[in-house]
């Protein structure tokens, strides 16, 4: 897990997303690592929150998943989640595969 930009600005809320989300709820053994970026992803597109998915995509392909798998998920959203967020999650995923590994964050 890479240094969470908030932790000088809201110490607690990175906290928790360190220690609560990342340190226990990822590390859950229900599912793995892989299952839980695809099913985060598309979460994030079915709710439009862009912002988040940055680091989502980049941190899926470091769990397993391919940049095909990932453009393929978005699009098969696009019948369930809306095409407007779609559109708007395929602009993003395009800038963080062009963008290389660890850039998108």
């Amino acid at each position: 897990m890479t240094e969470n930009p908030l932790a000088d600005f809201a110490p607690a809320l990175a906290g928790y997303t360190n220690d609560v989300l990342f340190g226990q709820v990822w590390e859950r053994p229900g599912l793995s690592p892989r299952d839980r970026s695809l099913i985060t992803v598309a979460a994030l597109v079915a709710g439009g929150n862009t912002g988040q998915l940055t680091f989502h995509l980049d941190y899926a392909k470091k769990n397993g998943l391919t940049e095909q798998e990932l453009i393929e998920a978005i699009t098969h959203l696009a019948f369930y989640a809306g095409w407007p967020k779609a559109m708007s999650a395929m602009t993003v995923a395009k800038d963080v595969f062009a963008a290389g590994p660890g850039q998108g964050n």
